[in-house]
């Protein structure tokens, strides 16, 4: 699997270490382990996480401006924990609503120790951080107005919106609300995906 994820990182400008592969390689196997009982994803094969989940969410590092970040939606750390694998010296806060989803992540911060992720249950709308994020980032997350709509709190100054979708992007684009201006759509490429993938990164106004 370790060869499969370096085959694959290297058709595109990422750069991972050693220790870094090993890390996303050692993510799918907790979440191939955990995935039968806690049913965190609907992807079964680890072969298939590589390019769906791993691959997925790693293509969007090169497009992260900031230092603290929170990843609102987690589900089993995606695409949170992979970030928090490239970039070592970035916060990530992992926000979920479900408890056996901040259990499956705190398990990842300890097995895979990842200091600069922190597991966080609650609802959006109910964390009111001390200080606001430079990034607010969602992946298959509701749609893009009602993840700004509930998320508007949580950017500091400077703060942005990193919103991933898949199809369908200029249709949520012409309905986002008054509160946002579209910074830039990145069109994404996913080795072995056959799928459209786009990143929408916006600015309050």
């Amino acid at each position: 699997m370790l060869n499969q994820l370096r085959s694959l990182v290297a058709k595109t400008s990422l750069s991972l270490s050693d220790h870094q592969l090993q890390q996303c390689v050692d993510y799918v196997h907790l979440l191939d382990k955990w995935n039968s009982a806690y049913n965190l994803t609907s992807v079964r094969d680890p072969q298939e996480m590589l390019i769906k989940h791993v691959m997925d969410s790693l293509v969007i590092a090169p497009h992260l401006v900031g230092e603290k970040f929170i990843d609102v939606g987690t589900g089993p750390g995606l695409p949170g924990v992979l970030l928090a694998i490239y970039y070592p010296d970035k916060e990530f806060t992992l926000l979920d609503s479900l408890g056996k989803r901040i259990r499956f992540l705190n398990q990842v911060k300890l097995q895979l120790k990842l200091t600069n992720i922190q597991p966080l249950q609650s609802r959006v709308e109910d964390h009111h951080p001390e200080q606001g994020y430079d990034g607010v980032i969602s992946r298959a997350f509701a749609s893009m107005n009602d993840m700004l709509c509930w998320c508007k709190h949580l950017p500091g100054v400077n703060g942005r919106f990193f919103a991933m979708k898949a199809a369908a992007v200029q249709e949520e684009i012409a309905a986002l609300p008054d509160f946002v201006k579209v910074a830039s759509v990145q069109t994404l490429a996913v080795p072995q995906l056959q799928a459209q993938r786009h990143l929408v990164i916006l600015l309050p106004c």
